[in-house]
């Protein structure tokens, strides 16, 4: 009996720890996320130790948005804040618009640069559920 209680321990142990590491945030549709990307091996990477990410690289015309989006930052490639919202908020500077899914991820149109980006899985780790739209704002980091 003692055995089985001690193996239940340890497999309810393992059940919450499996659960806690596969969690996402889910932002409701109307909040604003906020991450800090920089660049890393030629491109821009971010962590976010609330969703398990770890130099997550933008991949497939999203270096190009952000590089447009922080050109104006200076030393963007250090580090800035990335806020961004399925929802728009005020004075954002890029609005994404979903087109198609793709490879588990999805790509998004660009209208000012008239250009597509590919957003990865990694999405589904703030969201539920694709986003139409995403509106996005970077900022410099003022520590």
């Amino acid at each position: 009996m003692k055995y089985l209680i001690i193996l239940l321990i340890i497999i309810a142990i393992a059940f919450i720890a499996f659960t806690y590491s596969q969690r996402n945030l889910n932002a409701p549709d109307n909040a604003i996320v906020i991450i800090k990307p920089y660049w890393h091996n030629e491109t821009w990477v971010f962590d976010d130790k609330r969703v398990n990410l770890y130099q997550e690289p933008f991949v497939a015309g999203i270096p190009e948005m952000i590089n447009h989006m922080t050109k104006d930052i200076p030393n963007a490639k250090n580090g800035f804040r990335l806020l961004f919202s399925a929802n728009s908020f005020p004075a954002y500077q890029m609005k994404l618009i979903w087109i198609r899914e793709e490879s588990g991820g999805n790509w998004y149109y660009l209208e000012d640069l008239q250009t597509e980006g590919w957003l990865c899985p990694a999405l589904f780790k703030y969201y539920k559920k694709t986003p139409k739209e995403i509106y996005a704002k970077a900022e410099a980091i003022n520590e």
